[in-house]
């Protein structure tokens, strides 16, 4: 018998001390996934997750995650976060990874995908941050030349057997808790933006930044250029989506990950401006790809600043009313 005990003892001691198989997992409240940091993590140019980090996990202890781009970072309260990568496999194969980390226990978590974007000049400027309502997979289909079918007519057919990830309505109340809780944010701009936002004869584009809610289109293609523009209107259009507002590269792959695992009722996604999808009517396409120095946007940092401060009023919520949100988002609150 006490040969049986020591051998258990034994074994706890192994388990614990090879790798925490006894410890408990964190629970995580929220996950925070941004794309791409410039250098740091701190003290430096920021990227897309720098000031999420100074926000959250200044003191916390980085995990490395087998399988995902970045270690993970996780506070006291639960929020916890990574670098997923740029792209749809790189981002949706770091989610995954962590996803089904023993580590982390997401029974209950919910998500905020962030990160910068692109917008049309007739529905957006630099420095808006849009709550993702659909997110839409830009690919998934067939696409031919234009030369090669009707003239002006869409160059894109949605092809059978991808109708349950091409496309993802997100949780119209979690988009109105976010949107309610963003309200009052002052936006950051600059004098770079707002010079800029001149070339541009469209409203939308020359307004300064707000808060606005519509389709993500996901594509790891950086598609350009009023034509191709006109064509993810189209396929928001043809999905019964809101209108298309920003263009990024992994939302949608992201949400299928944590769909298969966890579903979709706790997803938020949020992407700020930093470009215009099109040049201005004296610049081609290619021009505006490739700009002259001192030819640029402007209003990168100041747009991944508003990112995180649109984005952690919902983040500090959740956590701070856990017991209302734990179960399940709570009813939308009251438009003003």
């Amino acid at each position: 018998m006490h040969v049986l005990i020591n051998i258990l003892a034994a074994s706890a001691v192994a388990l614990t001390s090879t790798g925490a198989a006894l410890a408990e997992p964190i629970q995580v409240k929220v996950f925070v996934g941004s794309m791409f940091e410039i250098g740091e993590n701190t003290g430096d140019r920021a990227g897309e997750y720098q000031h999420w980090y100074e926000r959250y996990w200044q003191d916390a202890e980085a995990s490395e995650v087998p399988g995902a781009f970045a270690p993970v970072h996780c506070n006291d309260d639960g929020v916890c976060g990574s670098v997923l990568g740029m792209g749809k496999v790189n981002a949706s194969a770091s989610m995954q990874a962590i996803l089904l980390n023993p580590d982390y226990d997401f029974s209950n978590a919910y998500y905020l995908i962030t990160g910068v974007a692109g917008t049309p000049p007739s529905k957006g400027t630099i420095g808006d941050v849009v709550w993702g309502s659909w997110l839409i997979d830009y690919d998934l289909g067939h696409r031919w030349a234009p030369e090669e079918g009707e003239p002006g007519a869409p160059v894109f057919m949605p092809r059978k057997g991808y109708e349950d990830y091409r496309v993802h309505q997100l949780n119209p109340d979690l988009v109105a808790w976010g949107v309610h809780l963003s309200s009052d944010v002052d936006l950051k701009d600059s004098e770079e933006a707002q010079t800029y936002r001149m070339r541009y004869p469209d409203e939308a584009a020359q307004a300064a930044p707000s808060v606005k809610v519509g389709t993500h289109m996901t594509g790891d293609t950086f598609f350009h250029g009023p034509g191709l523009s006109a064509e993810a209107q189209y396929m928001a259009d043809l999905y019964g989506a809101d209108d298309y507002l920003v263009t990024e590269m992994e939302d949608n792959a992201i949400a299928q990950v944590i769909k298969r695992l966890h579903g979709t009722d706790r997803i938020a996604a949020i992407r700020g401006s930093v470009n215009f999808d099109q040049g201005n009517p004296d610049e081609t396409t290619l021009q505006h790809l490739d700009p002259a120095p001192g030819e640029t946007a402007g209003g990168f940092a100041e747009t991944v600043e508003n990112i995180a401060l649109v984005g952690a009023p919902l983040v500090d919520h959740i956590v701070s009313e856990w017991e209302t949100w734990k179960d399940g988002v709570p009813e939308a609150p009251a438009q003003d």
